[in-house]
């Protein structure tokens, strides 16, 4: 799949583009920014957290609004945390993040690389990959403070929602001190490349506008931030969350099928919001394909599941993940995209219990869990529903040398028989 879909009529300012796909919460000065842009390319930095081994859809819109600005001229600067990560954003938080080692960290950016590649255009010369690790690793902390923690009033910072949210439950000393690494990061940037703009969630405003002052006190300029709001489902449902758990890039924590099916199955309401924001198909088509209505809608959703599972998985995996999920729905042969495991003949010959069944599998995380899903009526195997946690499954329920279980109303999970 190409990443963007270049729109060869009448140019768009990049700003009213990221607003006409929802990509805009608010500006620290937008009438000056858009000046920047018009007069020469911008270059902007998004911060990418390693603490964990995988992108989930959490980390998608900056670096769809990323893309968007790399394709009108711009420049983006990738920051891969890996000093910062040492300490931990509390932003959203409500508790003290685990620390975790720095080796740790070093290879989640190694397998986070490649993911970001997927939506940004890393062939292109003007794309920098940086690391705050190579900066913030060095810093004499007497130094830092005099130079640096002396432009933030503590007054203040305690004002930002963030703090405020962390104060009733015990903010730290160290957390305390991310929002003069991420402010410094800014000026860094700044000094080395010449860097304009920061970009982020709306839960890093606060960051953001320190970032913005501090290069205006030090340095004498004026630099931009930008951010973008959450997106959500009309449901209700936190956006990015299934029963399994969140939905990350990584296939083996959640599997190509079961992110497929996460966007075939948004609400009818979503479709045209998440085909802006997380596709790169024209605003046009997007909104054509939202305003379906009837039977239609759904053809509007596979394709945005197809359109964003294909840009993060490939095409191959992407096909795969749309056949396996019409196999299931329709009884069909072909169910090799499905999530599965195998398990010996020799187990179901002796028989297992459904509870433990269903807990070897990523439908349910422990067997308590399996036996809630039971006793809620939520459990099937082959199509039949358990009734009962005691129930055992054994070689009789083997069809084809395959058991399918279900958890819900659309998890499916193939059990290889050997």
């Amino acid at each position: 799949m190409s990443k963007i879909q270049v729109d060869a009529k009448k140019q768009v300012h990049a700003l009213d583009k990221l607003i006409d796909r929802g990509f805009y919460k608010q500006c620290t000065d937008e009438i000056a920014l858009r000046n920047k842009m018009i007069d020469s390319p911008v270059k902007f930095y998004v911060g990418i957290d390693p603490t964990a081994s995988s992108l989930h859809i959490g980390h998608l819109v900056p670096l769809y609004a990323s893309a968007h600005l790399q394709n009108e001229g711009h420049q983006p600067i990738i920051l891969m945390g890996g000093g910062t990560a040492r300490i931990g954003d509390p932003s959203g938080k409500t508790k003290m993040r685990k620390l975790i080692s720095y080796q740790q960290i070093d290879e989640n950016i190694e397998k986070l690389v490649p993911q970001i590649a997927r939506i940004i255009d890393f062939d292109k010369a003007e794309v920098l990959l940086a690391n705050n690790a190579d900066w913030l690793s060095s810093l004499n902390y007497i130094d830092f403070l005099r130079d640096i923690g002396r432009h933030f009033s503590v007054n203040r910072m305690l004002g930002f929602e963030t703090y405020k949210q962390r104060m009733a439950e015990g903010l730290s000393f160290l957390e305390f001190n991310y929002q003069l690494l991420q402010s410094y990061d800014f000026l860094e940037l700044y000094r080395r490349e010449k860097c304009l703009l920061q970009i982020g969630g709306n839960d890093q405003w606060g960051n953001i506008v320190a970032g913005v002052e501090l290069i205006r006190r030090v340095m004498g300029v004026e630099v931009y931030g930008l951010t973008f709001p959450l997106i959500t489902r009309s449901d209700g449902k936190k956006m990015g969350k299934t029963e399994a758990g969140a939905l990350f890039l990584d296939p083996t924590i959640t599997s190509v099928y079961e992110f497929y099916q996460y966007w075939r199955n948004v609400p009818d309401q979503d479709v045209e919001n998440f085909l802006l924001v997380f596709t790169f198909l024209s605003k046009e088509e997007c909104r054509e394909l939202g305003s379906a209505e009837g039977a239609r809608i759904n053809f509007s959703k596979e394709r945005l599941a197809y359109e964003v599972t294909s840009l993060l998985h490939g095409e191959v995996e992407a096909t795969n993940a749309r056949e396996a999920g019409k196999a299931v729905f329709s009884n069909g042969k072909d169910r090799t995209g499905v999530p599965s495991c195998i398990i010996s003949r020799s187990d179901f010959e002796t028989g297992i219990n459904v509870a433990d069944l269903f807990s070897r599998t990523n439908l349910c995380s422990s067997k308590s869990e399996a036996r809630r899903l039971i006793l809620q009526g939520g459990a099937r195997v082959n199509g039949a529903k358990m009734d009962s946690i005691d129930a055992i499954i054994d070689f009789s329920d083997v069809k084809k040398g395959e058991v399918m279980l279900k958890a819900g109303k659309k998890r499916y999970f193939r059990i290889d028989v050997i």
